[in-house]
């Protein structure tokens, strides 16, 4: 697995705007967006809240007979329905992106296996806490937004209006105070110009309010409606259980090419070099030696193939001297002079100790390759309960993981295990790539 390290990074320019951002913010789309999400959870809620509080409460009162489970089971399977409407509401006006909650686990088909999962599923009674929470919560923050929000633009847009007053109600302008002896109203320039001024303050401070009040909406949606952090793991090991098993498959069908095109190819045209040697023995001495002469030139090259192989797979000198031994080896076969500085207070798991040396091994294949580097350093070491690999070279950089090239590869191998890989490559150089992985000594 290789990388082109002479692409550079793909650049996208971000746009400048005039405006700082307090200003343009009560003008921006993803500010109206949040606002209006803040207005549509008020029905949302309600309707949500009152189905949940009937549905329950109906199915409790109802358990002393057979019909409180199917009530209950629907009022789940309803109140999951309204997660899908909000996870796509707060999808498409909040931007937030929240997984599906984990799928109902049926032993069986059938209705009551179906209402037994429902009931049982830890996922469909966060949905009712959220329809419980969430109803409260948009009442509040409905009732916060609209106000300020009305009130800001209000205030703002008084010297517009305010001739309303005088015209149609008989008075100077907004009353700010009055009893029966003394009334203070908002009729003169200046008082209108502050009026103004307060409104902009408002108008101002409302948008990043309301985000503040959606960002809490974010944590509702993201901690209840979506998966347990228990069934994401579940779902994450299963997925690293598919990338072990195809890369332990593709490992295999390159071992078994390697050997078919390779060193087994070789030995049957030793087998049939030394038959027809066999056969000139006696009527050719001297084509029979040169023809054992270049047979024995095949056994060299086809035990340096079958050492190549080996070590490509676990070389001896990783199990027999360490990650140490092993790296300054890699490091000596790399076309570039090679620094490898090995400090480790004791030996990691074998697992992860293989994983580490294949992946130095591939980085530094990359820089013999691609880089168009003068020189490189290895550096491994131990922090804490994690394995840290640092691989570095002064070539011409550009290297990039997210292109599905073979450090795509590296890093799904990585994550497989828990592992991280972090690529730090500018256009022009230096690289530098760090891998993580846990120690499991």
């Amino acid at each position: 697995m290789v990388t082109d390290y002479g692409q550079g990074y793909a650049t996208r320019s971000e746009p400048r705007h005039r405006l700082p951002a307090g200003l343009r913010a009560p003008f921006e789309a993803r500010s109206w967006r949040a606002f209006g999400y803040v207005l549509l959870s008020l029905p949302v809620a309600a309707v949500l809240f009152s189905w949940t509080v009937t549905m329950v409460a109906l199915g409790a009162g109802l358990l002393v007979t057979f019909l409180g489970i199917p009530v209950l089971a629907a009022a789940l399977a309803g109140c999951r329905g309204f997660g899908v409407l909000e996870r796509a509401r707060a999808r498409g006006l909040l931007g937030l992106e929240v997984a599906d909650p984990e799928p109902l686990r049926m032993r069986k088909p059938g209705a009551a296996a179906w209402m037994g999962a429902m009931l049982k599923s830890g996922a469909s009674w966060r949905h009712v806490l959220y329809a419980l929470v969430q109803f409260p919560w948009a009442v509040f923050s409905f009732s916060v937004a609209v106000t300020f929000w009305s009130c800001g633009w209000g205030l703002l847009s008084y010297p517009l209006w305010f001739w309303v007053f005088p015209a149609y109600a008989g008075e100077g302008g907004i009353q700010l105070y009055g009893d029966a002896h003394h009334s203070v109203y908002l009729d003169n320039p200046f008082e209108i110009t502050v009026t103004a001024l307060v409104g902009l303050v408002f108008t101002l401070a409302t948008p990043w309010l309301v985000r503040a009040l959606t960002t809490v909406d974010g944590l509702l949606v993201r901690g209840l409606l979506g998966p347990s952090p228990l069934s994401a793991r579940v779902v994450e090991l299963e997925s690293d259980r598919g990338v072990v098993v195809d890369t332990a498959a593709a490992d295999l069908r390159r071992i078994e090419r390697d050997l078919h095109d390779g060193a087994q190819a070789r030995l049957v045209n030793l087998a049939m070099d030394l038959g027809l040697a066999k056969e000139k023995l006696r009527e050719d001495p001297r084509t029979a030696a040169r023809m054992v002469e270049e047979a024995h030139g095949e056994v060299k090259t086809a035990l340096q193939e079958l050492r190549d192989l080996a070590r490509g797979i676990h070389p001896a000198v990783l199990t027999d001297r360490g990650l140490d031994a092993a790296l300054s080896a890699v490091a000596s076969r790399c076309t570039v002079p090679v620094r490898v500085e090995v400090d480790l207070p004791a030996r990691p798991a074998p697992a992860i100790e293989g994983i580490a040396y294949f992946t130095v091994s591939e980085l530094l294949q990359n820089i013999s390759k691609h880089s168009g580097a003068r020189s490189a350093s290895v550096d491994v070491w131990r922090s804490e309960d994690r394995l840290m690999l640092q691989v570095t070279d002064d070539g011409v950089g550009g290297a990039d993981a997210s292109r599905g090239s073979g450090l795509a590869g590296l890093a799904a191998r990585l994550d497989a295990v828990d592992g991280i890989l972090m690529v730090d490559s500018p256009a022009g150089g230096p690289t530098r790539v760090i891998a993580e992985l846990p120690w499991r000594g």
